[in-house]
């Protein structure tokens, strides 16, 4: 963070100052919101939360070196006390951003693939400076100016994942760290119930590009047609990416390895060159796509580009993390989050990935989707039985409609097949260590099992019991 004095900072949030807080101390970083990540220099901001009042923490944080904490009322320790920590937050972020001399803040946005492509992103433009970008899935009101100030002087870029639960939610954030290009991946069904339609996503997804100036880029998915729409919403230059001939960063003899990994030349305006993802599901590749698309809107060298791509890991947990047990069986940890669309490109990297190998699926509702819910969830379930599964566990006490879902796929598909062949097991877990115990006892060496659920489900914890860890 920018060093900032607490009379500053108390300024720029209309705070005021108690509990012997001295003006002149000074808050090098980091801004935190847990108090047993608060070091010599920090911020500790208190936050009410379900469970715990960050303001009961204060003096802990603050023994812990904090000079001292934003906070709603006064506290055991020096304090810069505002109306609402949230706002306050956002103020101080709006401020420090405003005050980065070099920093190109770049947003990401989508239904899906948002995380994968910010890690990307963010490992790219590490070529050009000094990079910021989220831990995780840091993209909501608190998150997001949590990341922004992270940034200091040196800072080069700034990549930034944002989230939308509603009309607006993106406008606000942008108006946190204004974004000089703004990348959209897609508009998906994800968040469906509090949206409505993907109409109404689409609009609150645009909100990005309206965010950019004149003289930024919005980096546009040639293949979705309510991206492409947002063309018409920016003042800025729009670059396309995609696999149609439209696009200007392209992926071309895309091929997929018996691991799942991707390959495929990249084309650009200025050449081409040859990308062998270790990422695994074929979606990866429209993930790099953006990625790059933004990265050579920065002057990256299409070379360095496709070398960066081609040797970039997951940074982020649970997202199609791949683990050979030692006999044999291999795990796909896509737990993070889902939603129909992630689904559907989870179960294509199981089809891929396990080849003529048994395969088996734990999945789990999907969330927010609204009065959809029940026929997106049945559609989980029969995407589920036409996989060729041997088990299918769904978790959870709202599992009924991907369970017949599922036998009702599996049904039609037995009508026309012949006698004698194999059968899908389709089995209800009540909750994760009954999951993990009921696909465990039908795994045998060499299968291939995908784990994939609604952040709510905490199906990391499958995963983790699958491969010896404890889901932590």
């Amino acid at each position: 963070m920018i060093p900032l004095p607490l009379a500053r900072i108390a300024e720029i949030t209309s705070g005021a100052l108690t509990g012997a807080a001295d003006p002149r101390a000074v808050v090098r970083g980091p801004v935190v919101i847990d108090s047993r990540a608060a070091e010599p220099g920090s911020l500790f901001v208190a936050f009410k939360g379900d469970r715990a009042d960050g303001h009961d923490f204060a003096a802990q944080a603050v023994a812990a070196g904090a000079v001292a904490v934003l906070a709603e009322r006064p506290v055991d320790a020096p304090a810069v006390i505002v109306a609402d920590t949230t706002a306050a937050l956002a103020a101080l972020a709006t401020a420090v951003c405003a005050d980065l001399p070099q920093a190109t803040v770049i947003g990401v946005t989508g239904s899906s693939g948002k995380t994968s492509t910010k890690d990307l992103l963010a490992r790219l433009t590490a070529r050009i400076g000094p990079t910021v970008a989220p831990v995780g899935s840091f993209n909501n009101e608190i998150g997001h100016p949590l990341t922004v100030l992270r940034a200091d002087e040196t800072t080069r870029c700034l990549v930034l994942e944002l989230s939308a639960r509603d009309v607006g939610h993106i406008d606000y954030l942008a108006r946190i760290a204004p974004p000089k290009i703004g990348v959209v991946l897609n508009v998906g069904t994800a968040h469906l119930g509090v949206f409505g339609s993907r109409e109404a996503i689409a609009q609150a997804k645009g909100e990005l590009v309206e965010a950019l100036p004149a003289d930024g880029v919005a980096v546009l998915n040639a293949d979705d047609p309510l991206v492409a729409a947002m063309a018409d919403r920016t003042r800025a230059r729009v670059t396309w990416y995609g696999r149609s001939a439209r696009a200007d960063v392209r992926a071309e003899d895309v091929t997929v390895d018996e691991r799942g990994r991707a390959a495929f030349t990249l084309r650009t305006p200025s050449g081409t060159a040859p990308v062998a993802l270790r990422l695994y599901g074929e979606h990866a590749v429209d993930n790099s796509l953006a990625a790059a698309a933004a990265a050579y809107e920065l002057g990256l060298p299409v070379a360095v580009i496709a070398q960066e791509l081609s040797e970039a890991e997951p940074r982020s947990r649970w997202r199609m993390e791949v683990t050979d047990r030692p006999d044999g069986v291999t795990v796909i940890n896509d737990a993070y989050n889902a939603n129909p669309d992630s689904m559907r490109a989870a179960f294509r990297a199981l089809d891929a990935l396990a080849g003529t190998r048994r395969r088996f699926a734990v999945v789990a509702s999907l969330a927010e989707l609204g009065e959809h819910s029940d026929a997106l969830n049945e559609g989980v379930g029969r995407l589920a039985g036409g996989a060729g599964l041997a088990g299918l566990v769904v978790v959870g006490q709202d599992a009924g409609p991907i369970l017949a879902g599922a036998r009702a796929a599996l049904a039609e598909s037995a009508s026309g097949a012949p006698p004698g062949g194999p059968e899908t097991r389709v089995v209800h877990a009540a909750d994760t260590e009954q999951a993990a115990a009921l696909v465990e006892e039908m795994l045998a060496p060499g299968d291939v099992v995908l784990v994939k659920g609604s952040r709510a489900a905490g199906l990391e914890r499958v995963a983790h019991a699958l491969v010896g860890g404890d889901g932590r």
